[in-house]
C-alpha cells in the first residue's frame, strides 16, 4: 500500500512538472518586462506587450521563468494568463485599430463606455492626479541609481 502511494505521488509530481514545463501563456497587462532574475529590481532583458505569447518553463515565488522570441527571463506571474489572448479588433490588429489608452483599458476589463459610466456615477472622484501619475516614466537606470544611493538591498527584490 505504501509503494502505491509513493508511486502515485511521483506520478502527480511528474505530471505537474510536465504541465509547468513549456506551458504557453499570454501577457494580460498593457506592458511588462522580462527580467534577469525573479525580482522587480532585476535588469530588463526584454519588453512584453498585451497579448504577447510566452513559454513558461518554471515558476518560483510568484515569478515565472519565460521565453519569447528566443529571449529568456523572469516575469511576475500576475502579468500572465493561461487564456490565449488574440489582440484583434475590427478585423485588424489591435495595435493598428485601438489606441494605447483603449488597449490599457481592455487589459483591465474596462471600455470607454464602462469608464464613462463609472465617472458619471462617481462625480465627486477626481482622476486628474491619477492621470498625471500614470504619465510619469522613470528610466530604469535612474531607479537603480536611487536604490544604490539609498543602500537598498536588491538581492531579494528589495526585501530587508
Amino acid at each position: 500500500m505504501k509503494k502505491w502511494k509513493v508511486a502515485a505521488g511521483v506520478l502527480v509530481l511528474s505530471v505537474c512538472g510536465v504541465y509547468a514545463s513549456g506551458q504557453s501563456m499570454s501577457v494580460q497587462v498593457k506592458e511588462t518586462v522580462l527580467r534577469d532574475k525573479p525580482s522587480f529590481l532585476g535588469a530588463t532583458v526584454a519588453k512584453l506587450s498585451y497579448g504577447d505569447q510566452v513559454t513558461v518553463t518554471e515558476e518560483k515565488s510568484g515569478w515565472s521563468q519565460a521565453g519569447a522570441d528566443g529571449v529568456q527571463g523572469w516575469v511576475h506571474t500576475s502579468a500572465l494568463t493561461r487564456k490565449k489572448i488574440t489582440p484583434v479588433a475590427g478585423g485588424g490588429q489591435v495595435g493598428t485599430v485601438a489606441s494605447g489608452d483603449e488597449l490599457a483599458l481592455a487589459g483591465k476589463g474596462f471600455s470607454k463606455e464602462v469608464e464613462a459610466e463609472y465617472k458619471a456615477q462617481n462625480k465627486e472622484v477626481d482622476f486628474t492626479e491619477v492621470d498625471v501619475m500614470e504619465k510619469i516614466v522613470i528610466p530604469e537606470q535612474e531607479m537603480r541609481q536611487f536604490l544604490a544611493e539609498g543602500d537598498v538591498a536588491t538581492g531579494k527584490g528589495g526585501a530587508m
